[in-house]
């Protein structure tokens, strides 16, 4: 599913014009966002929760020379599911 068929099945099970739809779903990713921003994590019951994961630098290689680099260390977002989730995908 893409972004376009999210806002199609929000539209229809919300009885939303389209357009109010894709505003509601942009909003919601925008709050997301922000709040991943500022290192807090997004809890939504039984749907999961989104956190921030800070990876440490560390030494790699270039697969090409072999070349030893040096990887810095970031934060990433991650995705944890949650029980209904799972459950409903049938894990």
């Amino acid at each position: 599913m893409n972004k376009s068929e999210l806002i199609d099945a929000v539209s229809k099970a919300t009885e939303l014009k389209k357009v109010d739809a894709e505003k509601a779903i942009d909003a919601t990713f925008q709050a997301i966002t922000k709040s991943l921003s500022s290192c807090n994590e997004v809890r939504l019951i039984g749907f999961g929760t989104f956190d921030i994961v800070e990876t440490k630098a560390s030494t790699g290689r270039n697969p090409r020379t072999g070349e030893a680099i040096q990887i810095p260390a970031k934060r990433k977002p991650k995705f944890r599911p949650g029980k209904q989730l799972v459950e409903a995908v049938g894990y």
